[in-house]
């Protein structure tokens, strides 16, 4: 039987996405397009904050399996 992280390892790289994405600071810092009249740049960052709720939880449910 294989050791947990070996079997959860595709899993795992799921978290990269909602690490490399705020880092993305060239690509969203801009006032365009608004979401509700909140800069991209602000909406962008919250976007991001739920990104990472979201996969983190889909990891930790899949992990703990």
């Amino acid at each position: 039987m294989p050791e947990p992280d070996q079997r959860h390892r595709p899993l795992y790289w799921l978290l990269v996405l909602p690490t490399v994405a705020p880092l993305a600071v060239p690509f969203y810092n801009r006032l365009e397009p608004t979401l509700l009249g909140v800069p991209f740049f602000y909406w962008y960052q919250l976007a991001c904050a739920v990104l990472a709720t979201v996969v983190i939880s889909i990891v930790y449910i899949g992990v703990r399996r």
